[in-house]
């Protein structure tokens, strides 16, 4: 019997690994690679009320300890996403978690209605508030605790699907935000989504991204990541989804111990896409040569 068995409030999880969104597409792709059965979840890419062709020219950039991108949430679009894309999700064997995105409230609004329906198919949605690379929308969203608690509530009135917010780091105070979330009625915070991040090409003094600004992910963000959960989980009733530069097992048990349920792992699948069936076997066995369930991880950081 595994023992890697998670609980996000009502929803459980084989597994405390989650595919972040934008980085396993609809997982078309990722399954030639390996049994995504073998996961938690899965983040579905960004959606929106009509489709997104994303941003123009240059959208990704490596730069040291990770990589900024600036897609821009390229999507089919909800209805394209409903009728093509969710009844292959829910054949994958994972918890099917689908992504929210909009520019606006009555966007959001809009994606609720249209998703509701299908909540036989859904395990969660988890609601974009904190895109950094759109030119505007809902990163304004993220970062006003009054604007989170109108559009939590609202959604929540509107579905009984677990919502799980995601949430900028580009803040004064995360806990604000978390907290506003939880009074509004969310299930879960997804901590942390990209860092605001700028790469410059010196040849030409122009931004290599055509956006400017982008979306900065992977192992350089992690110390941020795992403060902000250790932050969050100690005020908040709710649990806490941990991601930002998870890059091997030991990342995933650091972000439990802060106080994480689970983790959503996005840059590592990109640079090594079966990157979860070996953080699967090695969570396995530290938690066979410990003899504990993952989840008594979850919390157990000892604060000087």
């Amino acid at each position: 019997m595994s023992r890697l068995g998670v609980d996000i409030g009502n929803v459980s999880l084989k597994s405390p690994l989650i595919l972040a969104s934008g980085t396993c597409n609809f997982g078309h792709e990722l399954s030639e690679y390996y049994d995504l059965s073998i996961l938690g979840g899965l983040s579905s890419k960004g959606l929106t009320i009509r489709p997104r062709v994303g941003n123009e020219g240059v959208r990704v950039a490596e730069t040291a300890c990770g990589m900024l991108n600036s897609v821009g949430l390229q999507n089919p679009g909800v209805d394209y996403f409903i009728e093509h894309d969710l009844d292959y999700m829910r054949s994958l064997g994972t918890g099917v978690i689908v992504n929210v995105a909009g520019h606006s409230f009555d966007d959001y609004m809009a994606m609720i209605d249209k998703l509701d329906p299908h909540k036989d198919k859904i395990d969660a949605l988890e609601i974009n508030l904190s895109c950094p690379n759109v030119k505007a929308g809902c990163m304004s969203i993220g970062s006003d605790p009054e604007q989170i608690r109108e559009i939590v509530s609202a959604m929540r009135k509107r579905t009984e699907l677990p919502l799980w917010i995601k949430l900028t780091p580009n803040v004064t105070d995360i806990k604000a935000t978390a907290l506003a979330a939880q009074s509004a009625g969310a299930d879960a915070v997804v901590l942390i989504n990209t860092m605001l991040g700028m790469v410059i090409d010196i040849r030409t003094r122009r931004p290599v991204l055509h956006n400017n600004t982008g979306g900065y992910s992977g192992p350089g963000i992690k110390p941020v990541a795992v403060r902000m959960v250790a932050e969050c989980s100690a005020v908040l009733d709710i649990p806490v989804i941990g991601c930002g530069g998870i890059m091997d097992y030991k990342d995933v048990i650091e972000f439990m111990i802060a106080g994480a349920s689970a983790v959503e792992i996005g840059t590592a699948s990109l640079v090594h896409p079966a990157c979860p069936v070996d953080i699967t076997r090695d969570l396995e066995d530290y938690c066979n040569v410990n003899n504990i369930l993952i989840k008594e991880l979850t919390g157990t950081l000892n604060i000087w």
